[in-house]
């Protein structure tokens, strides 16, 4: 099990900012910006590797919230989007994640 699964089921508290019954989303608890907030599936999936055709609907949900949430987070003037896939990619929580970064003027490459 995953720190997001314990996420996921209030074992672990966290700085929600949204939820409804395919996602939620807080605040990183070690922020790269000024604002740095996870979206993650409530469904346990690895990765984007992991997902399947099955899968469509919640990705898609995923990635529509992603504006929303911004939005809600005061992030007008723009916001990065970071999934990171594998130990090489960067993932060091394995529970497909989308990072949402903004507050500042993010610079690239990122690293």
């Amino acid at each position: 099990m995953t720190i997001f699964q314990k996420i996921i089921d209030r074992e672990i508290p966290a700085d929600i900012v949204y939820e409804d019954d395919l996602c939620l989303a807080f605040h990183d608890v070690s922020p790269q910006a000024p604002t740095h907030v996870l979206l993650i599936p409530k469904k346990p999936v690895v990765s984007l590797d992991g997902l399947s055709a099955d899968d469509g609907a919640m990705a898609g949900h995923l990635l529509l919230k992603v504006p929303e949430i911004a939005k809600q987070l005061g992030l007008t003037n723009g916001y990065r989007t970071i999934i990171n896939t594998g130990e090489e990619g960067g993932q060091t929580v394995f529970h497909l994640h989308i990072h949402i970064m903004g507050g500042r003027s993010l610079n690239w490459p990122p690293g």
